[in-house]
C-alpha cells in the first residue's frame, strides 16, 4: 500500500518537476509512510527522491515508535546533539540548472524550512500538497469502508442523543461534551478530535468550545463531534457529523428555520455529483437559504474534505471549480447562526461514486425534540 502510494507521489513529482518530497508532521506523513510524528521540536522528515529510495528520518529516542517497512524507507536516527538537518541534506538529489525543487510539507515546522534552505542555498521550496493532495483526495475502497466504519461510531452516539438517552437539562456543555468523548473512544475511536456542545445563543459561534454553562429547557444544543479510528497499517480516518436538538417544542421561527436548513443540507447532497464542480455543490446549498431569507447567517463553506485529517481537500467553497470525482469524501454542513440568540447546523459525510453520492451518516436528520 505504502509503496503504491509514494509510487504515484514520484509519478506526480515527474509531472510537476519536483526533485523530492519532505514530509514532516501531519497527516501526509503516516498516509505515505504508515509512521506519524509527534509535532516536536526534534525534526522528523520523510525525505523521498524522484529517483531513489526514500528515507525516514528520526530521533533516536523515537525510532522504537517506527514500524520499519524496508521496502517503503530507510531509517536514519540521531541522536540529542546531532544535526539532523544534515541527515536530510545529505540525501537531496543534486538538481538540473543547479536548483533542487522540494516540495516540503505544508506542515512542517517554518524553522526547519529555514535551517534547510540556511544548507542548501540551492532549493527551490514548493508545497507538498501539490502533490500529495490529488492522491489523498481520491479514496480507494479500503479507505471509504474505513470513512463508513468512523461515521458509523459517532452515528451511534448522536443517535442516543436524538432519543433522549443522554441527560441534557441541568447539566453544563462541558459535562455532556466530557460523557460525549468518552463515548467515542467506547465506540472505536482512538482519538477525539472535538467534541461541540452549543446551547441557546452560543450555537451561534460554528466553534463554541464546551463551557460551564448550564443547558436548560427550551432551548435547542448543537452537537458536531468527531475522532480518529487508526486501522492495523498505523493509519487512521476520520468522522465528523453534526446534529442539533430541542428541548421542548421549539419556537416557530426556529423550527421554520430548521426546515429550510433541512432543505439546504439536501439540496448539497444531492448536487455533489461526479463532474460537479466544488463550488456548484455550494451553491446549490446556499441558493436554498438565499431564497428562504437566511443567507446573511450561514457564514462559512459548505464542507471540507476528510480522510486521515478531518479538514483536507477538496473543500466545497466559492472559487475551487476542481469537479468532484468518484472517492471523494467530504462534508456536507450548512449552518444558520443568528447572533446573539442561536445557531444550527447539519452536517453529514459524503463521498462521491459514479452512482451517485453516498451518504455515510445515516441518522435521523430532522430536528429531534426531547422531553425537557
Amino acid at each position: 500500500m505504502f509503496a503504491d502510494r509514494l509510487a504515484r507521489a514520484r509519478a506526480r513529482m515527474a509531472d510537476d518537476g519536483v526533485d523530492v518530497l519532505l514530509l514532516s508532521v501531519g497527516a501526509d506523513l503516516p498516509y505515505f509512510c504508515g509512521y506519524e510524528a509527534m509535532p516536536l521540536e526534534r525534526l522528523t522528515m520523510l525525505v523521498v527522491p524522484r529517483d531513489g529510495h526514500a528515507t525516514l528520518v528520526v530521533p533516536h529516542l523515537e525510532a522504537p515508535r517506527v514500524v520499519e517497512r524496508p521496502d517503503v524507507f530507510d531509517l536514519a536516527t540521531w541522536r540529542d546533539g546531532e544535526d539532523p538537518i544534515a541527515l536530510v541534506v545529505d540525501r537531496l538529489p543534486a538538481g538540473p540548472g543547479g536548483t533542487v525543487r522540494a516540495a516540503i510539507g505544508d506542515q512542517a515546522w517554518a524553522g526547519f524550512a529555514v535551517d534547510l534552505l540556511a544548507a542548501r542555498p540551492d532549493l527551490a521550496l514548493t508545497r507538498a500538497s501539490e502533490v500529495t493532495a490529488p492522491i489523498r483526495m481520491v479514496k480507494d475502497a479500503a479507505e471509504v469502508e474505513a470513512l463508513r466504519a468512523a461515521a458509523a461510531a459517532v452515528d451511534r452516539i448522536l443517535a442516543d442523543v436524538q432519543t433522549g438517552a443522554v441527560p441534557l437539562a441541568g447539566r453544563t456543555e462541558a459535562d455532556v461534551a466530557a460523557r460525549i468523548g468518552r463515548q467515542i473512544l467506547d465506540e472505536g475511536h482512538h482519538r477525539i478530535n472535538f467534541v461541540i456542545v452549543a446551547s441557546g445563543p452560543n450555537a451561534a459561534s460554528p466553534h463554541h468550545e464546551p463551557g460551564d454553562r448550564v443547558i436548560r429547557s427550551g432551548e435547542s444544543v448543537l452537537f458536531d463531534i468527531g475522532g480518529t479510528m487508526f486501522g492495523a497499517d498505523g493509519v487512521g480516518y476520520c468522522s465528523d457529523i453534526t446534529r442539533c436538538v430541542h428541548l421542548g417544542e421549539p419556537p416557530a421561527e426556529f423550527a421554520e428555520a430548521y426546515e429550510a436548513l433541512h432543505a439546504a443540507q439536501a439540496a448539497g447532497v444531492a448536487a455533489a455529483t461526479v463532474g460537479t464542480p466544488c463550488e456548484d455543490v455550494d451553491a446549490a446549498s446556499r441558493r436554498v437559504l438565499n431564497d428562504a431569507g437566511y443567507g446573511e447567517w450561514f457564514v462559512h463553506r459548505l464542507g471540507h474534505g476528510i480522510g486521515v485529517e478531518a479538514h483536507e481537500h477538496p473543500n466545497l467553497v466559492a472559487g475551487n471549480d476542481l469537479p468532484l470525482a468518484p472517492g471523494h469524501a467530504f462534508s456536507v454542513e450548512p449552518g444558520i447562526y443568528v447572533p446573539d440568540r442561536w445557531g444550527m447546523r447539519l452536517e453529514d459525510i459524503v463521498v462521491a461514486t459514479t452512482e451517485g453520492p453516498d451518504p455515510l451518516n445515516r441518522i435521523d436528520h430532522g430536528l429531534a425534540v426531547i422531553d425537557a
